[in-house]
Formats: C-alpha cells, structure tokens, sequence
C-alpha cells in the first residue's frame, strides 16, 4: 500500500508539471507524457511487489535496476515509436518484397528494390492481389493473362491486336479496363489495362496509366515512393 501511495503522489507531481505548462519532460511533449502516467502508476505498483515480503538487499538492488530499466525501454520506445516503426517497416519490406512500407497521413507507399533490381509492388485487382514489376516503361498496366483471369476480367470479349515489346519479345495484348487497383493503399478505379497473350509476360507490369494519376513518384537507389 505505501508504494501505490507513492505511485499516486509520482503521477500526481507529472500531472502538475503538465498543467503547469513545463514543456518537454525528458524529451516528450506534455500530451506524450499524460500518455505515460497510467504506465508509470503500474510499474511502480509491481515494482512493489519487491517489496512485499523481506529480501537481501542485493536482491533489492537488482530488482530495482531491472525495473528501472524496463521503464527506461519503456520511455524511450514509445518517444522513438515512430522511428521503430519505420525501421520495421524497411525490415519488412527486406524480408517480404512487394510489401509497402504505408504512411497514410501524408499518403504515401514506399517500396525496397529486390534482389532482382526490379521495384516489385503487390497490386490488388478486382479484390485479387498479384505481384507487379514498377515500369515507367510501360504506357499502361499490364496484366499476364493469369492474373487478369484470377481478377475477373472477361478473357472472351478480349481482341489480341495491341503489339507490345516484353522481356520474351515481340508479343500482343487487349486492351481491357480494371473496376479498381490498389497499391500500398493507394487505390484507382476505372482504369486502362492491357491484357497479354498467354506466355508473353511472367509478370505483370505497374506502367503509367496508374502512374500518371499520381501525384509524383520517385526512385532513389534503393527506394521506390509512390505520393497519393
């Protein structure tokens, strides 16, 4: 009990510092800090069970470093959150190419080069979701006939009249639109697609008619970023 009583009077004491305008504790801001007191409260109260019955003071001592310490992680992984977050993300997207690395509120995907050299985005068709090579290259999105099958496309209607130059060659390919693309939550409907005939393309191509809508994208060695 005298330790939640001290958890009280320590969380009280921040609370005052907050409202009387302190600014920055250890390098939060006061609406960071408020967030942190019910953390602080309940480290304190199992801190105490340290406490609760006799020990060697080594014992204390060591117990009470090691709490210290988780608060002192505690502290700093919430004030670098958005660093770490961003540190897993690139990890991710290492581990799980095609994988965005998404910051909603400034509307943005980032992607990793893969091993290959290619920039690969997973792309959600007409709810179906395939990998796709970035390719400025390319005057619209296409599509392998694999792929435009598992998105519902209808293949019957398609006339193979479009010539277009893929990495097997010379090959041909319908034009077709899409209801919906997605890319890192970035999302286009209505959209001009080529479909190619079966065994021109291994892989589908991200090409400008979804590039164009956006509203910039950009390619550093390693990094692909793609702007709302």
């Amino acid at each position: 009990m005298v330790f939640i009583g001290i958890a009280l009077i320590v969380a009280a004491g921040i609370v005052l510092l907050i409202s009387a305008d302190a600014g920055s504790i250890v390098g939060l801001n006061q609406m960071q800090t408020a967030q942190l007191v019910p953390l602080l409260i309940l480290l304190i109260v199992f801190a105490s069970g340290l406490f609760a019955r006799r020990h060697r003071a080594s014992e204390l001592v060591g117990g009470l470093m090691l709490w210290v310490g988780l608060f002192a992680v505690a502290m700093v992984t919430y004030a670098y959150r958005d660093e770490l977050l961003g540190v897993v993300g690139r990890v991710a997207g290492e581990l799980q190419p095609g994988m965005a690395v998404v910051d909603s509120a400034a509307g943005t995907a980032t992607f990793r080069r893969g091993m290959s050299g290619h920039f690969e985005v997973n792309a959600t068709i007409n709810g179906h979701t395939t990998p796709m090579i970035f390719d400025t290259g390319a005057s619209a999105v296409v599509l392998t006939i694999a792929d435009a099958r598992a998105a519902g496309v209808d293949l019957e209607g398609l006339r193979y009249v479009v010539p277009v130059q893929t990495a097997n060659g010379q090959g041909m390919a319908a034009r077709t639109r899409l209801d919906s693309i997605e890319v890192g939550g970035i999302v286009r409907r209505n959209l001009t697609a080529f479909v190619t005939e079966a065994g021109a393309l291994e892989t589908g191509l991200l090409g400008m008619t979804f590039l164009e809508t956006l509203s910039r994208y950009s390619v550093t060695q390693n990094s692909l970023e793609l702007v709302d």
